[in-house]
């Protein structure tokens, strides 16, 4: 046992694990990054990270938290001391709120909810299986986020533990609210004009001290061990329709998401030829792509709506709750169907799957991923927010030429900033793209963040390497095929 684990043992009542099978399920998440920790704790109390912070400043080491393992940019990684958050899973609901541990995952969530009449909108394609601590870090959003929101938008309070080990509620905490503020200077010239954003922290989310629990969300554990959070909930909608578009015309579908978004949907998505084609479903041999829209509210008028505004044709109108659930689990399916239809030696690792720009720069988005299939002879798959102008984009090609990987994304990335828009609007930052933080930015906000990361954490020892970065990280711990 070595001195770090020692310690470590000695203080807290929880787990301390350094087995080599322990490291090496920890060295993995979702994306296609792998790191090996030194440590794994899995805290059993808020006393247990408190004193796990301490003991990992004094031995000049680092803490990285992690929910699920279900980010796909590698957020959840880093070869210090890894601190598993699943014993932190009480959930306590109340009227319109529910206070939840970050281990929760939101499929539990939901079901506790569901029996109350009640849901949390932020809805993951993966809300099954990820944390609520995870969707916190990364401001999550989902399908539904078109009405109802981001994570940032349905956050009430958050219970912090920051990088000296003292513990913060937010906003209750009025004179941290009060520092927080005073160091937000924002040059809105450089920030995305999208309705979602995931990237750097969120400085412009922050109007006064009553807004400070707000700069956590988005910032994928940087700035502290987020022990609880109290939620805005709902209830659940009377009534759902659910139309399944099918198109033969991009452009004509591309025109239509931005008609439709003006009709407050509860959803708009898309999905593209290869993603159709996995769905279990008769299609029109010319169809091209699909698009999802959901209404919870005036089903009748908004049905008008829909069918004199659109130019596709409606293969399915659905009101009952177990058809539409079957088919939204077809469009929450399309990572995997991405999967499924590439050869694993062409599957390029998740950087440039993110992005959103304004809903009515779509046109601009799909001819900048044609371009880079032009320029860089790779293809692509395409689904996602389009309602939010949020494209999950799947590039096929050598996964071996890892600086190629690189060139595509920093192409990218420029002409979506050029366009407005954020380089990640509900993954996060991670090892992928906290590099070009600076570049999406502008060297005034990348200030005010680096002023906001001192404050939390002075000693940098969490989660360093992620929004305030140094090192290019994008092709760096790819996982060898």
């Amino acid at each position: 046992m070595n001195s770090l684990e020692n310690e470590l043992s000695k203080n807290i009542e929880g787990e301390v694990h350094s087995e080599k099978e322990f490291r090496n399920f920890y060295s993995v998440d979702a994306s296609s990054y792998i790191i090996r920790p030194k440590i794994v704790v899995i805290p059993k109390n808020e006393d247990d990270i408190i004193k796990t912070i301490k003991i990992a400043k004094k031995s000049k080491t680092t803490v990285t938290v992690r929910g699920g393992g279900t980010g796909l940019v590698g957020s959840a990684l880093n070869n210090g001391i890894i601190l598993d958050m699943k014993n932190f899973d009480s959930i306590k609901i109340r009227k319109n709120i529910v206070v939840v541990g970050t281990g929760v995952i939101k499929g539990k969530l939901d079901m506790e909810l569901e029996k109350m009449k009640k849901f949390f909108p932020p809805n993951p394609s993966i809300g099954s299986f990820c944390s609520i601590g995870g969707m916190v870090g990364n401001n999550s959003s989902g399908s539904r986020s078109l009405k109802y929101g981001s994570v940032i938008d349905n956050v009430l309070e958050i219970s912090v533990i920051d990088g000296k080990g003292k513990k913060i509620i937010l906003p209750k905490n009025e004179k941290y609210g009060k520092k927080i503020f005073e160091k937000i200077k924002i040059d809105y010239k450089n920030f995305p004009k999208v309705s979602k954003n995931s990237s750097g922290y969120r400085i412009d989310s922050i109007e006064s001290e009553k807004d400070s629990h707000k700069i956590i969300i988005g910032s994928e554990g940087t700035l502290g061990i987020v022990t609880s959070v109290k939620l805005k909930i709902r209830n659940i909608p009377e009534k759902r329709i659910l139309f399944v578009v099918e198109y033969n015309s991009l452009k004509n579908c591309i025109n239509d998401s931005i008609t439709l978004s003006k009709t407050n949907p509860s959803a708009i998505e898309f999905v593209d030829r290869p993603t159709l084609k996995q769905i279990d479903h008769d299609f029109q041999k010319n169809t091209k792509c699909l698009l999802f829209v959901e209404y919870d509210e005036k089903i009748i008028q908004n049905e008008k709506k829909l069918t004199s505004s659109i130019s596709g044709k409606i293969i399915k109108k659905l009101t009952k709750k177990e058809d539409i659930h079957k088919w939204w689990k077809f469009r929450d399916s399309s990572l995997h169907y991405s999967l499924k239809s590439i050869k694993k030696e062409e599957r390029i690792p998740h950087v440039i799957e993110d992005a959103a720009v304004p809903i009515e720069k779509l046109p601009e988005l799909f001819e900048i991923i044609e371009k880079i299939n032009k320029k860089f002879k790779t293809k692509s798959i395409v689904y996602g927010h389009i309602g939010n102008g949020n494209l999950h984009v799947r590039l096929v090609g050598d996964r071996k030429k890892t600086e190629l990987i690189k060139t595509i994304a920093a192409k990218y990335f420029h002409e979506i900033i050029k366009n407005s828009g954020t380089i990640t609007a509900e993954h996060g930052d991670g090892l992928a793209r906290s590099e070009f933080i600076k570049m999406q930015y502008g060297k005034k906000n990348y200030q005010t963040f680096q002023e906001i990361k001192r404050l939390f954490d002075p000693d940098y020892i969490l989660n360093p390497g992620k929004i305030i970065s140094k090192k290019s990280t994008i092709t760096k711990n790819f996982e060898i095929l």
